[in-house]
C-alpha cells in the first residue's frame, strides 16, 4: 500500500463528498489522501478526519505537502487561479467542472501544464456511465448514421438558500444553470453529436433570486447539418427528476435518461444487430443521486495518467474548453438577442466578469 499515489483536496464543499466516497469506498488500492484544505477550517478538519489526513487552509499548504495529485474543487470562478498556482508549483491538477470560467484563462491553465510537464485533467464523470459509452461506440460505428436531431434536457431543483450563498449564481463566481449544473450536458451533447455551429439562446431567472439564469432554453445548429435543443432548469420541484440527452438519426434513435444520463430509455435501430434487445439492460446504471457513479473510474484515469505518464485516458482542458466556449456562446447570445456563430469564439461580457463589467 505504500506505492499509493497521494492525493490533496483543494476545497471542502457540496461535491467533496461524493470524493470522499470515492476515496473511502472505491480506490483505496491505488490512492491515499495526504490532505484536505479550505478555507472553513471546520469543513477541512472534518473531511480529514474521514482520512487521517493533515488538514490545511489553502493552495500554500498543500504545495509544500508536494501530493501527486490535487483535486481542485473551489468555487468555479477560482478554479483557474488556483489550478495555475498548482501547475506552476509542479503539480498535476485535476479540476472540477467547469475547467475555468473564461476561456482564456483555460488555455493559460493548458499553455502551464505544457510548459510545467504536468497533468491538467477535467471532471466530466458522466462520459464515464455505461449508457453514454454505449452511445459513444454507437455514434463510432456509424449506427445513427447521418444526424437529424439532438438534445439535452436538465429539470433540476435548487431552491433558494442555494443561491443565497456569497457565489452561487453570480456572474463573477459561477454563472446559471448552463455552468453550473448543464454543462456536464453541453460536453456530453458535444461528445456525442458532434461540434457546434452556431446557437440562439435565452436564458433568465424565473423561480430563484440570482444574478445569472435559473432556466435556458436554446437551439442548435451542428456542423454536420443537424438541429438540436437545449433545456435546462434548476426550478423544478420539488427534486431533481431527469437529465436526458436523445439523438435521432437516419439509422437508429436513442435516448439516455435518468437523473444523470444514466439509463438507456430508448434505443431502436432501423436495422438490428446482436444484443440490441439487451441494450437497456446491460448499460443501464442506477445511480443515488444526479452526481452519478462516474467520478469513481474517472479519477482511476487520472490517477494512473499520472503514475504512467500516459494521458491519452483523460479527460484533458481541450474537452473542457468545448463545452466552456459552447456556454459562452450561449450567453453571448441571451446578452445580443440572436444567432451566434462559435466559428467567431464569441465571450460572454459577464461570466467570469460580473454584472456590473456586462452592462457597461
Amino acid at each position: 500500500m505504500n506505492n499509493r499515489s497521494q492525493i490533496a483536496i483543494l476545497g471542502c464543499g457540496r461535491v467533496s463528498n461524493r470524493y470522499r466516497e470515492v476515496f473511502r469506498d472505491e480506490l483505496p488500492d491505488i490512492a491515499e489522501v495526504v490532505m484536505a484544505a479550505d478555507l472553513d477550517a471546520e469543513k477541512s478538519s472534518d473531511f480529514a478526519a474521514e482520512f487521517g489526513c493533515a488538514a490545511g487552509q489553502g493552495i500554500d499548504d498543500i504545495i509544500a505537502a508536494r501530493p501527486d495529485l490535487v483535486c481542485v474543487m473551489t468555487e468555479s470562478g477560482h478554479h483557474a487561479a488556483h489550478a495555475l498556482a498548482l501547475l506552476d508549483a509542479g503539480l498535476n491538477v485535476l479540476v472540477e467542472k467547469p475547467v475555468a470560467l473564461r476561456v482564456e484563462d483555460a488555455v493559460k491553465m493548458r499553455e502551464m501544464a505544457a510548459a510545467r510537464g504536468v497533468l491538467c485533467a477535467v471532471v466530466k464523470q458522466n462520459r464515464y456511465n455505461p449508457a453514454m459509452q454505449f452511445l459513444r461506440t454507437a455514434v463510432d460505428d456509424g449506427r445513427f448514421g447521418r444526424l437529424v436531431t439532438a438534445g439535452v434536457r436538465v429539470h433540476w431543483s435548487r431552491d433558494q438558500s442555494y443561491y443565497d450563498d456569497p457565489w452561487h449564481g453570480r456572474w463573477a463566481m459561477d454563472g446559471g444553470v448552463l455552468t453550473q449544473q448543464a454543462i456536464h450536458h453541453l460536453d456530453g451533447l458535444q461528445w456525442l453529436a458532434g461540434p457546434v455551429a452556431s446557437v440562439c439562446a435565452q436564458g433568465q431567472a424565473v423561480l430563484n433570486k440570482l444574478e445569472a439564469e435559473d432556466t435556458a432554453v436554446a437551439i442548435i445548429r451542428f456542423e454536420s447539418g443537424a438541429l438540436g435543443t437545449i433545456e435546462a432548469t434548476t426550478s423544478a420541484r420539488p427534486r431533481d427528476f431527469e437529465a436526458s440527452l436523445h439523438l435521432v438519426g437516419e439509422r437508429a434513435l436513442a435516448k439516455v435518461g435518468g437523473q444523470a444520463l444514466n439509463l438507456i430509455e430508448t434505443w431502436e435501430p432501423v436495422i438490428p444487430e446482436a444484443g440490441d434487445v439487451d441494450v437497456a439492460k446491460t448499460h443501464s446504471q442506477q445511480v443515488p443521486s444526479s452526481y452519478g457513479l462516474g467520478h469513481g473510474p474517472l479519477l482511476r484515469d487520472v490517477i494512473n495518467a499520472v503514475d504512467s505518464g500516459d494521458h491519452s485516458a483523460i479527460v484533458s482542458i481541450d474537452d473542457g474548453l468545448k463545452s466552456l466556449r459552447l456556454a459562452h456562446a450561449l450567453y453571448a447570445s441571451m446578452e445580443t438577442g440572436g444567432w451566434v456563430d462559435l466559428a467567431a469564439q464569441p465571450l460572454s461580457r459577464q461570466l467570469g466578469v460580473g454584472r456590473a463589467a456586462g452592462n457597461q
